[in-house]
């Protein structure tokens, strides 16, 4: 059974089951604004459209153009200039939660905990094997 939610987009409430995240009614606005964008980028000479071009010709808002691409609705292998922004540094990504630099960037960052924590344990392991003692004999 659902949950009663209020609409993001419009502010009616709706059925949330955990299909769409918005009501019935603007659903269909969104497909009918889907439509427009498709139809836009199927000729050939706005395939590599930018996000901003698609936005200054359809009247569609970023944010739909991010969610569609994003469930792959638009696919950026058939749209090259489409993506999606990166939820660190917000540029735009065609895949994952983000872009390949910052994946990079926390990849490094993770290289460095890890040679640091090896070597805290290490030394930790060392100090554990070395006893002084203060016996007289």
């Amino acid at each position: 059974m659902g949950e009663l939610r209020n609409c993001p987009t419009c502010g009616d409430f709706f059925n949330f089951t955990g299909v769409r995240d918005v009501c019935h009614k603007c659903v269909q606005s969104e497909e009918e604004q889907y439509q427009v964008v498709y139809s836009f980028l199927r000729k050939r000479e706005n395939r590599a459209a930018t996000v901003e071009r698609i936005v200054e010709v359809t009247g569609v808002k970023e944010e739909l153009l991010y969610k569609w691409v994003r469930k792959n609705r638009l696919q950026p292998a058939m749209f090259p200039n489409l993506g999606y922004p990166c939820d660190n540094c917000g540029s735009l990504t065609k895949q994952g939660k983000l872009c390949e630099n910052c994946q990079n960037d926390l990849k490094a960052e993770l290289r460095t905990f890890e040679a640091a924590k090896e070597f805290r344990s290490s030394v930790e392991n060392s100090e554990k094997g070395t006893y002084l003692s203060d016996r007289k004999r």
